[in-house]
């Protein structure tokens, strides 16, 4: 079932109310039956196989826990994690073509197809960080399977993340979570923006992106500087607008998961853009890459940081698929990083002396066109229709890909935008968004009609948009 369902919010919505008249151990086996339901109605080879992942994952911590031979143990499970992620997800670009080359009738992608590995990378990344920290001590072994496989298969998060840590998830899980209307009111709140930002945005944005490079031919020079453009505000409230919907969800039976989006569109640079878009991933790759890659290499001086940058980011870039296209993402924003790195005093000196509007904006703006550029490797399926979509901007022919209503897109675009202006208040003008919060939320029946009339208006637009269903960009992964 999809999660932007009507299914899946009814059952979810019920489940609430159940989940709060149970104690502590069974509230955490009705989660763990709950997204074990959501999996297997995807697949029941997936459920088994995550649930066996689990175990070998749950059973190398608390092997760490005990044995004299901890790093050999702690190396076995990165080997195991590695080892099937690479035959869930990048088997065709890693064994089968090795085999074909040697002319072996053999054929590895066979696994995925019966396993269908969907969410693999999230809780690849999730069991990997788990099995880092009690390396690190940073954390005791999980002792309760349940929990743990909770963690790893909680379903508002499954499909696309964000990806949690153990050592912020697990210890919720300790502790009884008594009934708070407020963290209902919120939690749901969170839901139906979530469930806006995707079904009435990022849906309608879908067909005109990905219908663009479905119908390469049929675009000019123009469409495509606007495909270019419009992407990040596609991939941004189809990504924020799932992550809501898990937080919110998670919020109603008083789990917080850890901050994904933090006005990304507001960074100055792309450095401070990957702290505040897909946080949980910069940030997991970040601590458990760079910062162990740096501490590996650190007597190369100054090459370690670029050593390190390098790894991380085609690492990153790997993580979204196996294509050389996504290399390249990874490789454009470690040059990125390693520029603002490098230049940073000069930057400073030079900028510096610019009006600080002027300055703010000017680094806005050539940053989201830097990651609007770089998307194009992240939509094309390879670097061939890489290599044409650029070409194809001197191309002279139709606007828009065939299916799109250009009003409709028109009218999403305007929703997109607004719900941007009130970021840019929030982060630039924060006084002033206060005190608009403040009345927003006020108690007289004035601002509470208003206010409820908006949730019914939301409301309304999502059941009036459902009717076209697209998977999260972040599925497939």
């Amino acid at each position: 079932m999809e999660i932007t369902s009507l299914n899946v919010v009814f059952i979810s919505l019920a489940a609430i109310f159940v989940y709060y008249e149970l104690n502590q151990q069974l509230r955490v086996l009705f989660l763990v039956a709950l997204s074990g339901a959501f999996i297997a109605s995807y697949s029941f080879n997936l459920l088994a196989y995550v649930t066996g992942y689990a175990l070998v994952v749950y059973g190398t911590g608390l092997w760490m826990g005990k044995s004299r031979f901890r790093k050999a143990i702690f190396i076995s499970g990165l080997v195991f994690n590695l080892l099937q992620l690479i035959l869930l997800k990048y088997v065709s670009f890693t064994f089968d073509p090795l085999f074909r080359l040697l002319n072996v009738g053999i054929d590895l992608s066979l696994i995925a197809r019966y396993i269908v590995p969907i969410g693999v990378s999230f809780f690849t990344l999730q069991g990997i960080g788990y099995l880092v920290n009690l390396n690190m001590g940073w954390e005791q072994p999980e002792k309760n399977f349940f929990h743990f496989l909770l963690y790893l298969i909680f379903y508002p998060r499954f499909l696309s993340g964000p990806i949690d840590r153990s050592n912020s998830f697990l210890p919720q899980l300790k502790v009884r979570q008594a009934f708070e209307m407020k963290n209902i009111i919120s939690g749901l709140r969170l839901l139906l923006l979530g469930l806006f930002k995707k079904v009435v945005i990022a849906n309608q944005l879908a067909l005109w992106v990905h219908g663009s490079y479905e119908q390469m031919d049929s675009l000019d020079k123009f469409s495509w500087l606007l495909v270019v453009l419009v992407q990040p505000i596609y991939i941004y409230y189809d990504f924020a607008g799932y992550t809501d919907i898990a937080f919110g969800l998670a919020r109603t039976f008083g789990l917080e998961l850890r901050p994904n989006f933090n006005r990304p569109f507001l960074a100055e640079n792309v450095s401070n853009f990957w702290k505040r878009f897909h946080i949980s991933l910069a940030s997991w790759f970040n601590d458990y890459v760079f910062t162990r890659t740096m501490f590996k290499v650190r007597k190369w001086g100054k090459n370690a940081t670029t050593f390190a940058l390098l790894v991380t980011w085609l690492l990153f870039g790997i993580w979204h698929g196996a294509g050389w296209n996504f290399m390249l993402l990874g490789l454009l924003q470690a040059l990125a990083i390693y520029y603002e790195f490098r230049t940073r005093k000069w930057r400073s000196h030079w900028f510096g002396k610019l009006p600080g509007f002027l300055r703010v904006w000017s680094g806005r703006a050539f940053t989201y066109l830097f990651y609007s550029v770089s998307l194009v490797f992240f939509f094309s399926p390879d670097l061939h229709t890489t290599g044409q979509i650029f070409s194809r901007l001197f191309d002279l022919q139709g606007l828009l890909p065939y299916g799109v209503n250009a009003p409709n897109l028109l009218f999403v675009l305007c929703l997109a935008l607004l719900f941007l202006c009130f970021e840019v208040l929030e982060n630039d003008f924060n006084d002033s968004f206060r005190k608009l919060e403040t009345f927003w939320f006020g108690s007289g029946i004035g601002r509470q009609t208003i206010r409820w009339a908006y949730y019914y208006i939301l409301i309304f637009m999502v059941l009036a948009y459902n009717f076209n269903i697209q998977e999260f960009i972040y599925f497939q992964f």
